[in-house]
């Protein structure tokens, strides 16, 4: 590895879940281990664009818990019959400073879904905002963000872990899932039946591209959480932070990917 790799972390989707990536950022910097780049879809796209613009991540779990940021997206019923983003969009516009992807700290790549072409795009140039809202936008819960002349919904739908705009430009990808489901003895009720059918089927396209990455942290069980319940942020961002503290000891050779100045502190 080389003394100062490019290290490229790619964060799933997931609701509320997503907080526990913010417990795996914490643990991975204590170790020393500062990514280069991020990527990241959904909830992961809104972490990593926090953390990109410089906050740490007790900062962000923070801001979350104090603003209730979840409450801007429960559902409702608007005008046309599903909801807009424009709530969310004056939150982020209040902690984004500058609405500008060359003004980030670190790289980010956020991941969308084209809705009329049915393919995913990402975007790392110009503004920021929209591509994360259209990233963040649940289909069938909210009205498609219209950019660059492109219909966009979700990036969890076609990619949840978009490590690809992070190949052959980092030395080493690390994905983070926030969605790993528990086995069900049974299920108790429609709304049970078609939250895990569609958790099913993100963790599938995550799956697909665990190989592609050179270390994968899951909190098991996280999918077991709703992905509206902001009442368990301290204790997802603690599920986190414990998982990849468990992750670094059992997976030694990830410490390599330290910043060599301050190795000696966690040999």
């Amino acid at each position: 590895m080389k003394s100062n790799p490019k290290i490229g972390v790619a964060l799933s989707g997931g609701g509320v879940r997503g907080i526990s990536h913010l417990g795996v950022l914490k643990a991975l910097n204590e170790a020393d281990i500062y990514p280069t780049h991020l990527s990241g879809s959904s909830a992961g796209a809104i972490a990593g664009t926090m953390y990109c613009s410089g906050y740490k991540p007790e900062e962000i779990l923070r801001i979350i818990v104090d603003t209730n940021y979840f409450k801007f997206i429960r559902p409702a019923i608007s005008l046309k019959g599903i909801l807009t983003m424009s709530q969310v969009e004056k939150l982020l516009e209040l902690y984004i400073k500058e609405n500008d992807f060359a003004k980030l700290e670190i790289p980010m790549t956020v991941a969308a879904t084209d809705i009329q072409k049915g393919k995913a795009v990402y975007f790392s140039e110009g503004e920021i905002i929209k591509p994360v809202l259209a990233s963040s936008c649940i289909p069938g819960m909210f009205e498609p963000i219209e950019y660059d002349d492109k219909f966009l919904i979700d990036g969890g739908v076609l990619n949840n872990l978009p490590v690809e705009p992070l190949e052959g430009v980092c030395d080493a990808i690390i994905g983070v899932n926030c969605n790993h489901l528990p086995e069900a003895s049974n299920v108790k009720n429609m709304r049970n039946l078609i939250e895990r059918s569609v958790i099913m089927s993100m963790n599938y396209n995550v799956y697909s591209r665990q190989s592609k990455c050179d270390y994968f942290i899951e909190a098991h069980g996280l999918g077991k959480y709703g992905v509206l319940d902001i009442r368990k942020a301290p204790q997802l961002f603690k599920f986190g932070y414990n998982t990849a503290v468990e992750y670094l000891e059992k997976n030694p050779s990830i410490l390599d990917l330290a910043s060599p100045k301050d190795k000696s502190l966690i040999a």
